[in-house]
C-alpha cells in the first residue's frame, strides 16, 4: 500500500483492503483489455485504486509472461487516486 493508503484510519483501511479483496465486477467497461489487473473501489469519501504490476521473479523489469509463475511475481498496490 502506498503512503497515503497506511495513513488512513485504521477503520478505513481495513474497510479499502476489504472492498479490494471483495472486488470481482470486472466487464469490458472497466477492464477492456481482460487483463483483471487494475480497478477502483469507492469507500469514505475518496476514491482508491488498486493494480497489480508483474515482473520477473528477480524484480528488475516488467514480465512479458504474468500469468507464469514459475518466472513472474505479481505485485498489488494500494493506493488513493490523487497518488496515481
Amino acid at each position: 500500500m502506498t503512503a497515503g493508503v497506511a495513513n488512513l484510519t485504521e477503520f478505513t483501511r481495513a474497510a479499502v483492503l476489504a472492498a479490494v479483496r471483495a472486488f470481482d465486477p470486472f466487464d469490458a467497461a472497466n477492464d477492456p483489455h481482460g487483463e483483471h489487473d487494475f480497478s477502483v473501489v469507492a469507500v469514505a469519501p475518496v476514491r482508491k485504486f488498486w493494480k497489480i504490476d508483474a515482473y520477473y521473479r528477480m524484480v528488475t523489469f516488467a514480465s512479458l509472461k504474468a500469468g507464469n509463475p514459475a518466472v513472474t511475481i505479481q505485485v498489488l498496490t494500494v493506493m488513493l487516486a490523487e497518488e496515481w
